[in-house]
């Protein structure tokens, strides 16, 4: 792979890094305050095309891939996660199931609006006695042959984008049937947002992410029309095992692009803050500490580029996406705890960028597989697992 990007991938980093520094960093600290999420900013990345980054231009996007949506969340995740979490679950999870396992039609019906930004779409996965075991679903859809309807009973939980005033559709799995093994058969059903019996509760207080949306949905006999199957019936489970496994190249993007933050931030501050007459830069132990997390945060960009680069060029992933994720997320984690080490108390202060970022973090960890998950999949890829 070569360690340079093209000249339309570097104008895509320069372009996003300069929206995050410009318009994303002096507006973020105060929504981040007040757990609002930030509409004008999201509007200005759908008019820039970020949503519609690896969509082809017949549906609205920017005919771009998964490279380029990665160097777009990292450029992001250098000076906010939540916007960038924005992102990307509005692209990986609300958008590209559709793309991958629509009809035509729902491709038309709903792709443009995603890609433009106008409308976000959420991914109905978790639900509160699940977790981990994504294939443990309790929610249930039955086809009402009479109306040719599905109806649909059950929760799901921690859904990011969910509950927005631009929300257009959440797509849920649900148990369709079961198998002639006695296993459930789970598909995966597209929900408008606005239906009847769908309940979106009020927003999670949250440790971080305090800008991004995350609710728990509730079905109650909701119905939509058979044609919002989304994919193949029972196909469900394996078609968001898929997603997962794309997902988790974006989440290791943003997770590297916190971690560079961090140490953006802790160069910054080094070299401005006095202590016993001369810079803390000056000490050899900040310049380690630095040093480390500079380290740390290379390796973590060329884990999940390598990552993006298989998938891109339709190669086996799968075992370099759950490495990216699982050493992205623990080193955003570590740069994160050094940065405010390094900033002292300023580090404990909202004020300071750092300590969004510590707050953001730990998330990396558990989200999209947690890092237990990872372990068992790279386990799994090596062999070690029946």
């Amino acid at each position: 792979m070569d360690h340079k990007l093209s000249p339309e991938l570097e104008e895509l980093r320069r372009t996003v890094a300069e929206f995050a520094h410009d318009v994303v960093a002096p507006k973020i600290g105060d929504l981040y305050e007040r757990h609002e999420f930030p509409y004008e900013i999201v509007r200005e990345m759908g008019r820039m095309g970020l949503f519609g980054l690896p969509f082809p231009e017949e549906y609205g996007g920017m005919g771009g891939d998964y490279l380029a949506l990665g160097i777009a969340l990292e450029e992001l995740a250098r000076v906010d996660s939540s916007v960038a979490i924005t992102l990307e679950a509005g692209v990986s999870l609300g958008a590209m199931p559709l793309h991958l396992f629509g009809t035509e039609e729902q491709k038309r019906q709903w792709l443009p609006r995603l890609c433009s930004g106008e409308m976000l779409g959420a991914f109905g996965l978790t639900e509160p006695d699940g977790g981990s075991d994504a294939g443990a679903t309790r929610t249930t859809a039955r086809l009402d042959e009479s109306t040719n309807e599905w109806v649909i009973n059950g929760t799901k939980c921690f859904i990011t984008n969910s509950g927005t005033d631009i929300t257009g559709l959440v797509t849920v799995t649900a148990v369709t049937g079961r198998g002639p093994d006695g296993k459930p058969l789970i598909s995966s059903i597209i929900v408008p947002s606005g239906t009847p019996g769908f309940t979106v509760a009020a927003p999670y207080s949250k440790v971080g992410w305090n800008a991004s949306d995350t609710r728990e949905l509730s079905f109650q006999d909701v119905r939509v029309p058979a044609s919002n199957l989304l994919g193949e019936l029972g196909r469900g489970y394996a078609q968001f095992l898929r997603i997962l496994d794309e997902g988790r190249i974006a989440i290791a993007a943003l997770a590297t692009g916190l971690a560079q933050g961090c140490v953006d931030e802790s160069v910054k501050y080094a070299k401005e803050r006095q202590a016993f007459g001369r810079p803390i830069g000056a000490n050899q132990a900040i310049q380690f500490k630095i040093a480390d997390m500079e380290m740390k945060s290379h390796t973590a960009r060329l884990a999940w580029r390598d990552a993006a680069s298989r998938l891109v060029s339709g190669e086996p992933f799968k075992k370099e996406a759950a490495l990216a994720k699982l050493y992205s997320s623990t080193i955003a984690v570590d740069n994160a705890r050094d940065a405010t080490q390094i900033h002292g108390g300023y580090g404990f202060m909202n004020e300071y960028p750092v300590a969004r970022m510590w707050r953001d973090s730990k998330i990396l960890e558990i989200g999209e597989g947690t890092s237990e998950v990872q372990r068992m999949l790279i386990a799994r890829e090596l062999g070690l697992v029946g």
